[in-house]
């Protein structure tokens, strides 16, 4: 089964501006992740930096939501002294502090794929870790073209 680690950036999609359409459709391509998640065609991945990033959010109602998200989660990842590590490691290469932390932990998981809306660190991502990175948008398009 494929396993999944979407970043908060995800999570947060379906609560954004729906007027621009590149923001609508990653918003579809979520919610048929969500989809996949529910009927266990594919395997979810929670963290401790998504509950840290989830817990600061001012939006209760989106909070409260997103928790609900991720109690589909089958795979829970800890912050441990390995992950802090490959984390320093992505920071030195110009990645954010909870961007690293997400990164370390969706490859500590070996999850298959790392989501995210954040092209910026999308494209750090391809060059610098070895799990595959895509928006929602193509990661439906994979998943859909590979079976």
């Amino acid at each position: 089964m494929i396993r999944v680690y979407l970043d908060t950036s995800v999570y947060n999609r379906p609560f954004d501006d729906q007027t621009q359409n590149k923001i609508a459709l990653e918003t579809e391509a979520v919610l048929l992740i969500l989809g996949m998640i529910k009927n266990q065609e594919i395997e979810l991945v929670n963290s401790e930096p998504i509950e840290y990033e989830n817990i600061f959010n001012s939006d209760l109602t989106r909070q409260e939501k997103i928790t609900n998200f991720l109690t589909l989660a089958t795979i829970y990842q800890k912050m441990e002294q390995s992950e802090e590590k490959r984390a320093k490691q992505l920071q030195n290469q110009g990645i954010k502090l909870l961007d690293s932390y997400h990164v370390a932990c969706a490859e500590a998981s070996q999850s298959d794929y790392f989501i995210t809306c954040d092209r910026r660190l999308l494209n750090r991502c391809k060059t610098l870790s070895t799990i595959k990175t895509a928006n929602p948008i193509d990661f439906i398009t994979e998943v859909s073209y590979e079976n």
